[in-house]
């Protein structure tokens, strides 16, 4: 995200930049805020041509707009899927803001009624960035609209996993990005809904003898065979209290 984002006129939302200006994005100021995790989950989605695309869970839509701004040629249709009303209603804004009302649409609903929205096997490709935690755990926020996208309180993993493998086609893809030291956890959920992971890369804060990850990028099929390939690792910061690495700067910049 570029350094210094515009702030709007209303005092309750910021319109933030990526990609040199190329895609705009606005986040309510006190609410949810994207971090760098969808933009390292968008760079790990891999796509083919006429991809029809599910972000579930999609707060206001910032990993939606990503691979529409880098895949647009191989992408069919997106559909983002948001719970909460105020970051549908972002996320719709979004859509109109960078002119991708041919190809994403915004449904606001309970993912735990799916059923409602899509029929199975609707999509190709599914992408998410769930909340991480159950209650109790993880730094905790006093906003609502941050706490329940940040934590397993109006759906759980398991929750989460079985309404992919209900919208995702069979051998379709699944793309996550979870905490590394719940990997095991993450594992278990994704076979008890028929996905074998596929893909996976493991994500550093820097270089450092003994460091232990602290994200996982995770490919995942649903009805996969055997058989996995583990990426390199991926640096944030070149080094302590350092700038982005190469790999990262690399992800903000605009498309050539």
């Amino acid at each position: 995200m570029d350094k210094s984002p515009q702030q709007s006129t209303s005092s309750e939302k910021s319109r933030d930049t990526l990609f040199g200006g190329d895609l705009s994005c606005v986040q309510h100021v006190s609410g949810y805020r994207f971090s760098i995790d969808p933009v390292l989950l968008a760079h790990f989605v891999r796509l083919k041509k006429e991809e029809s695309v599910l972000d579930l869970g999609a707060g206001c839509g910032i990993i939606g707009l990503v691979l529409l701004y880098r895949f647009s040629h191989r992408i069919r249709s997106l559909s983002a899927f948001e719970l909460q009303p105020g970051l549908a209603a972002l996320c719709r804004e979004n859509v109109r803001t960078n002119s991708f009302q041919e190809k994403m649409d915004v449904k606001e609903g309970d993912l735990r009624t799916i059923r409602n929205f899509f029929p199975a096997g609707s999509f190709s490709t599914v992408v998410c960035n769930p909340p991480f935690y159950i209650p109790g755990r993880g730094r905790t926020s006093s906003n609502p609209e941050a706490l329940i996208a940040r934590h397993q309180i109006e759906c759980s993993l398991d929750e989460i996993l079985a309404a992919a493998a209900y919208a995702v086609k069979n051998k379709g893809k699944l793309f996550l990005i979870y905490p590394a030291d719940l990997l095991a956890v993450l594992t278990v959920a994704l076979a008890e809904q028929s996905f074998a992971i596929k893909r996976l890369q493991c994500i550093y804060s820097y270089p450092e003898k003994g460091g232990s990850a602290k994200l996982v990028l995770v490919e995942a099929i649903l009805n996969g065979g055997e058989g996995l390939r583990v990426e390199d690792p991926l640096y944030i910061y070149e080094k302590k209290d350092g700038e982005y690495s190469p790999p990262l700067q690399g992800m903000y910049q605009r498309n050539a």
